[in-house]
């Protein structure tokens, strides 16, 4: 649009919300009501079976990469770094498909309260605990999440980590 030589901006950013606000924010400040995390699958709001937050999720994950990589790093290469790394995403790989396909949780989702469950609320079975663990050794699917807080990687395996 031009007024006498000179370009007029038009402002939209309250219709369309702001880049650093986002779709959500944006579609919230119109009135659209998402609800809490887990709600759409039945969980409570806050407390046990609560869905896990992401901040613990990462820290969880944290915990059991670092054990692994001490494992390997001093047990198996005997100090070498350079063969330790993938000695540490087998270790990794292999901890969280015995343990979550067993007890629930790994060692760090013990530590720090929580459980992986199917969406109807029972143990995970094997091919679903192999199929998440390989899409979260991939890294980029457990970085994608839904409005419920999961990652593409537990939404594929259809199972939610939620607070013990």
């Amino acid at each position: 649009m031009r007024r006498h030589g000179y370009r007029v901006r038009v402002d939209n950013r309250q219709a369309i919300g702001s880049w650093l606000s986002g779709p959500r924010a944006a579609a919230e400040e119109m009135g659209v009501d998402f609800g809490y995390p887990g709600q759409r699958l039945g969980l409570p709001q806050q407390g046990p079976g609560s869905v896990a937050r992401f901040g613990r999720r990462l820290g969880a994950v944290a915990i059991d990469w670092i054990g692994c990589q001490l494992i390997a790093y001093g047990l198996i290469t005997r100090g070498d770094m350079a063969s330790a790394g993938n000695w540490t995403l087998a270790l990794f790989v292999t901890l969280t498909i015995l343990t979550v396909g067993t007890v629930g949780f790994t060692p760090g989702k013990r530590i720090l309260g929580l459980r992986v469950i199917s969406e109807s609320g029972g143990r995970l079975g094997i091919v679903r605990v192999v199929l998440r663990t390989l899409l979260l050794a991939l890294v980029i699917p457990a970085l994608i999440w839904d409005r419920d807080g999961r990652g593409l990687h537990d939404r594929l395996a259809r199972a939610v980590q939620v607070r013990i």
